[in-house]
């Protein structure tokens, strides 16, 4: 990895606070060498030494800096945490007033789209978000490697009441059920990955909001609110449920009469490359 992408990234998360690159620049450098002078910082941030004095200027109304001495004036940083902890409060004071404000405006029609997530951020983010807003249920379907990092949110919601369900792709129950506070079966009693199965996460919460994403070499994936949507989602989740149950008492019966993972079953409607596929994946289980 380049060295200098750990520097990029810190310069495109701070001008996503609204901080020019020239300010996010000094204020990096001045944290380096601080106390400093504006030609130090300057030299140190690779910034125009004609526009040191007035990026260090608008850094102190920003209150991200701040002169400590005279003849000449040197300037030290704010320390990162509370600067950060300012720019929380503010931030978290400015949505409130803007949600309020929004609430006298009166009824606001409420359009139920679905909306597209495009990267793995994006998608954990709105699954962070479905987690923590849950209040009765939560019903996940997905591999045990993209629910991993959701595990202590997971946790938390069933804490405090949530019930969390998960029909997991994989093989660590246990792990997943937290010491029985989440309840977590099998799919269809193997937890074999079929098809795209070891991509997918699908996700429903309190039967007001859907998510499905695949990740992959281009993650993606959609979320809504739409009423009818979610109850097709819910259903669908709801249908493994009953599947993991069935499989519990008949799943010897089951895979004699249609093989392992359904195979006999699923190779008369899955694509032929994810026949092919799970067929393979079904022989190296096997040898293990």
């Amino acid at each position: 990895m380049d060295i200098a992408d750990p520097l990029q990234s810190l310069l495109a998360d701070l001008q996503g606070l609204h901080f020019s690159d020239y300010e996010s620049r000094a204020y990096l450098a001045l944290l380096k060498i601080q106390p400093a002078t504006a030609y130090e910082v300057a030299k140190e941030a690779a910034l125009p030494k004609a526009n040191a004095y007035s990026v260090l200027e608008s850094l102190g109304r920003k209150e991200a800096v701040q002169p400590v001495s005279e003849s000449p004036v040197r300037y030290t940083a704010t320390p990162p945490e509370v600067l950060l902890a300012a720019i929380v409060e503010t931030t978290e004071r400015r949505a409130a007033r803007i949600k309020e404000g929004i609430g006298k405006l009166g009824t606001v029609p409420q359009h139920e789209y679905v909306w597209s997530m495009t990267g793995e951020h994006a998608i954990n983010a709105r699954i962070s978000q479905m987690i923590d807003a849950s209040v009765t249920h939560l019903w996940i379907k997905g591999s045990e490697d993209h629910l991993e990092r959701h595990l202590d949110r997971l946790e938390a919601a069933a804490r405090r009441g949530v019930d969390v369900l998960i029909v997991l792709f994989g093989t660590k129950v246990e792990h997943f059920s937290c010491g029985g506070r989440i309840t977590v079966m099998l799919h269809e009693g193997n937890g074999i990955p079929v098809a795209m199965a070891r991509w997918l996460v699908s996700l429903t919460r309190d039967f007001e909001e859907a998510l499905v994403a695949e990740f992959g070499s281009q993650p993606h994936g959609s979320y809504t609110r739409n009423r009818p949507l979610v109850n097709i989602f819910d259903s669908l989740i709801r249908h493994e449920i009953y599947f993991c149950e069935i499989f519990a008492i008949f799943g010897d019966e089951i895979q004699e009469r249609f093989g392992p993972a359904l195979f006999e079953l699923r190779q008369k409607y899955l694509p032929q490359p994810q026949v092919e596929t799970l067929r393979d994946l079904i022989e190296a289980t096997d040898k293990l």
